[in-house]
């Protein structure tokens, strides 16, 4: 199934990535590496014809200085929605706060956290929001 090429929302499209990382998360189980899954992810949402890039650089600019030093993001989806991946024993304040300030540097509004180390994937995924209206 295809998705259709209208004009979609960061929370549209975070349920796909969101169904999509359950139905990984089904399949591969815990315990592999963050980049095996990012892959995967990256793959299953390109059956669905959603685009995606993987580890895009993101520059910042520090006192009108543009320095590639910035960060990666690990997925992009539809260039609207970050998606960071870990595979760790739990998601910490640290992670969610590098996210946020990814979503800030490249003015994105959604991002999501997704553990898939978690034992349930439910309580391994984190939205972080910046400026998104619920």
């Amino acid at each position: 199934m295809l998705i259709n090429m209208f004009v979609m929302t960061e929370n549209e499209i975070a349920k796909i990535v969101v169904d999509r990382a359950f139905h990984i998360h089904v399949r591969l189980g815990p315990g592999l590496l963050e980049a095996v899954y990012e892959a995967v992810l990256a793959h299953e949402l390109g059956k669905l014809g959603m685009s995606v890039s993987r580890q895009v650089p993101i520059p910042i600019v520090y006192d009108e200085v543009r320095m590639d030093e910035g960060f990666r993001a690990d997925l992009i989806v539809r260039e609207k929605v970050i998606v960071e991946l870990k595979s760790v024993e739990a998601i910490l304040m640290v992670h969610k706060k590098q996210l946020a300030t990814y979503l800030r540097l490249s003015d994105r509004r959604l991002g999501l956290l997704i553990n898939f180390n978690a034992a349930l994937i439910k309580d391994g995924i984190a939205r972080v929001v910046n400026g998104l209206k619920e």
